[in-house]
């Protein structure tokens, strides 16, 4: 039997396997989802009185967009990322400056006489300067090399945002799944432990009516008590699961919608489409978008460290006027106009330079290295959640034949029970193999909605129209 996957933290050791105790409830009868419903009506008290929201999971996705905080924080981050484009923009354009100033100065001079005696005097007077530079770059490979650097880490910057966003669809799905598989676990404890009660009342009575014997009421009995624990646990985690998407929609669930199985009609994709998938992956994937930004961007770093070996040429335009800039010009004014070009040779900087280049080019090659990694780390991904398509269809139409099969054989037992040729014994086990052939089709049934939602996360599709997609199998 397979085990459910997990993305959260809180899996404990010995617990049944969510995704198979919980859509098996709704995909084999809906009494059991209407007591999941009843059960559900604990939910987490509500912050700040806050009414607790019923949601299906278009709703949860859209609530998430809008409050989860990791979004808000990469929306952030992006905004900042992207202000880098006009600073390095900017060191391309005319800079203008203006200066002044304005001394009150206090003179005494001492000078030999005719006598021989010194001769001390004092003056003092104002001086004041003003000045409007406007400095023009014509050639400064640096600041090109920078301003190309700087398109290339906005490109980034929205490849990582777009990563987020395709991740959140993911988030969201996961964690409703998840609380809709606690709610209906609930509901299946409940129903077993309520047929366990039944059989138990039974047993007793043909044990008192001298038709039964006493290991019927045991093994009835021991049924029960199991049901009691997994029901506190199942409560728990359904605490638990809801106030685990409170997190990113905040706001307190109330009720999720739950799967209805006569909608989800598994189909398998094409056999042929795991090529076209890879592409779109390759293509649209915001992960190697975002990788290759940073390889562009690295290559614009080599340049900007060999620029340190070129010359910088500026065109540069003063106006300024002083008065009694000097001692020896006192109570006088100039006024000056100056243009030209302004040329920087680098000769020697001790082997600063040389030493950038070789570090900018060892991290172009570790991004490239990582690019090609996570490409095919794509690639497989992408023929994972292909095949849990592909082999999650089947999967999920040989165990819902199963059930039924169960089912069956449930049937067939209590009649022989009461033709007398089955024990209670037999009953129960057949109960306990329908539950897992229940099980396996919920865990079939959850694969292969997530598959779909994480294939569409890794070709950068994940948007709200495929949530629209998983949430048309939800009932209203």
């Amino acid at each position: 039997m397979n085990a459910m996957p997990t993305t959260s933290h809180h899996r404990r050791t010995g617990r049944w396997p969510l995704a198979a105790l919980a859509l098996a409830v709704a995909a084999a009868t809906s009494p059991l989802v209407a007591v999941a419903q009843t059960a559900a009506g604990t939910s987490p008290p509500a912050p700040n009185g806050t009414t607790p929201l019923s949601l299906n999971l278009s709703q949860a996705y859209r609530a998430a967009l809008e409050q989860d905080a990791v979004i808000g924080a990469a929306e952030a981050a992006a905004a900042a990322r992207r202000e880098r484009l006009p600073q390095a923009r900017a060191q391309l354009l005319p800079n203008i400056s203006a200066s002044a100033s304005r001394s009150r100065n206090d003179l005494e001079s001492v000078q030999p006489g005719l006598t021989g005696e010194p001769f001390r005097s004092e003056q003092k007077y104002t001086s004041s300067s003003r000045a409007l530079t406007i400095r023009q770059p014509l050639y400064r490979p640096f600041n090109y090399a920078d301003y190309q650097q700087a398109k290339a880490q906005v490109e980034d910057a929205n490849a990582t945002l777009d990563k987020e966003l395709q991740n959140v669809a993911v988030r969201v799905s996961g964690a409703y799944l998840e609380g809709l598989l606690a709610q209906d676990q609930l509901a299946l404890v409940l129903a077993q432990k309520e047929a366990y009660t039944t059989q138990l009342d039974a047993a007793r009575k043909r044990f008192a009516a001298g038709a039964g014997v006493r290991t019927d009421i045991d093994e009835a009995q021991a049924r029960v008590d199991m049901t009691i624990a997994q029901e506190l646990e199942a409560r728990q985690n359904l605490d638990y699961t809801k106030r685990q998407l409170q997190v990113m929609v905040n706001a307190p669930i109330a009720r999720l919608a739950p799967v209805d199985p006569d909608k989800l009609r598994a189909t398998a994709p094409d056999p042929g489409a795991l090529l076209q998938w890879t592409d779109r992956a390759e293509q649209a994937s915001p992960e190697l978008r975002a990788l290759r930004a940073q390889l562009e961007a690295a290559r614009y770093e080599i340049e900007k460290a060999r620029a340190g070996h070129k010359p910088t040429l500026d065109a540069i335009a003063q106006w300024s006027i002083s008065d009694s800039d000097n001692v020896t010009r006192v109570n006088s004014r100039y006024d000056n106009k100056s243009i030209g070009v302004q040329l920087n040779v680098p000769i020697y900087a001790g082997g600063y330079v040389n030493s950038q280049v070789r570090q900018a080019v060892a991290e172009q090659e570790r991004i490239q290295q990582a690019l090609e990694a996570t490409r095919r780390d794509l690639a497989l991904r992408v023929e994972k959640e292909y095949r849990g398509l592909t082999e999650g269809a089947l999967r999920i139409r040989a165990l819902e034949q199963a059930v039924k099969s169960a089912e069956v054989m449930v049937h067939s037992n209590r009649r022989s029970f009461e033709a007398g040729s089955r024990t209670l014994v037999d009953i129960l086990n057949a109960e306990q193999e329908r539950v897992s052939a229940m099980r396996d089709l919920a865990n079939a049934r959850y694969l292969y909605m997530m598959s779909r939602i994480r294939l569409r996360a890794l070709a950068g599709e994940a948007d709200e129209q495929a949530v629209q997609e998983i949430n048309a199998w939800l009932q209203p």
